[in-house]
């Protein structure tokens, strides 16, 4: 099994980035990222468009770019946990928990027992070809998988201490916009109330031992969480950074942008 250096560096107290992809249906994409010096990428299979063949393709261009490629599913489901793992993610975001119970079955999902109850799919792609045991691979597969739990409603945030508290969790990453709009302020990312609440959530994760992460939407977004103490840090996605980069080109050459608005992507 390969190695998740992500997953590495997290336990040797590292601060680890990444980003989302989206929308872009490129198996450049995880090259390009790799190559800029991010940890880890997501696929999004909660809000994407994605099929499971070209998450396939994303998945193995990222291994072999040395940047951790990871799948948030779309649900709380085996079969999109099961198979986001056996195309070869190493590691899976959880969106929307909030009940400890689901939460329980659902990681019991990512590793094989006597830990979990994953079923055996690993194919000889997703070991590089490599002669193994089933047990040695059945092993290596719940050492390096990466378990992210997404908090992302005022209802998670009051049962903090009881989802935290589930065997399993890695990290524990917050979902500002939609932990805003729960809170009644869509958007207002600075707003106390939810500056709060995401410092409290810190302090909670580390009264569990649960690394605590966010996905923000942007750099100027994510550098105070890391002054606070996040360790897994997104900085938007694909499209985000691909825009902003094209309307920086465009302002320092002295060009009229045409009037094209910033969209509001995750």
């Amino acid at each position: 099994m390969r190695k998740n250096e992500t997953k590495g560096r997290l336990k040797k107290g590292e601060v680890v980035a990444g980003v989302a992809l989206q929308q872009l249906r490129s198996t450049e994409l995880p090259r390009l990222l790799g190559a800029a010096g991010f940890d880890y990428l997501f696929i999004d299979a909660e809000h994407g468009g994605f099929n499971m063949e070209t998450m396939q393709d994303m998945v193995k261009a990222a291994a072999q770019a040395g940047i951790t490629p990871l799948i948030r599913v779309a649900e709380l489901r085996y079969s999109l946990v099961a198979r986001a793992l056996d195309i070869g993610a190493q590691g899976i975001i959880l969106p929307r928990v909030e009940d400890p119970e689901l939460l329980r079955t659902a990681l019991s999902w990512t590793r094989f027992p006597p830990r979990g109850m994953r079923g055996f799919g690993i194919t000889p792609p997703q070991i590089d070809y490599r002669a193994a045991s089933m047990v040695e691979i059945m092993a290596a597969a719940n050492e390096e998988t990466l378990n992210i739990v997404q908090f992302e409603s005022v209802e998670a945030l009051e049962r903090s201490h009881e989802l935290l508290g589930v065997e399993g969790i890695d990290v524990a990453m917050i979902g500002p916009a939609d932990l805003s709009i729960s809170m009644g302020l869509p958007g207002e990312f600075d707003h106390p109330q939810l500056v709060r609440g995401i410092e409290r959530f810190i302090g909670d994760c580390e009264q569990h031992g649960v690394i605590p992460g966010i996905h923000c939407r942007s750099t100027e977004m994510a550098k105070p969480w890391i002054a606070k103490g996040m360790r897994l840090v997104g900085c938007g996605s694909e499209i985000t950074m691909l825009i902003e980069r094209a309307q920086s080109m465009i302002n320092e050459l002295g060009i009229s942008a045409r009037g094209i608005n910033k969209p509001a992507l995750d």
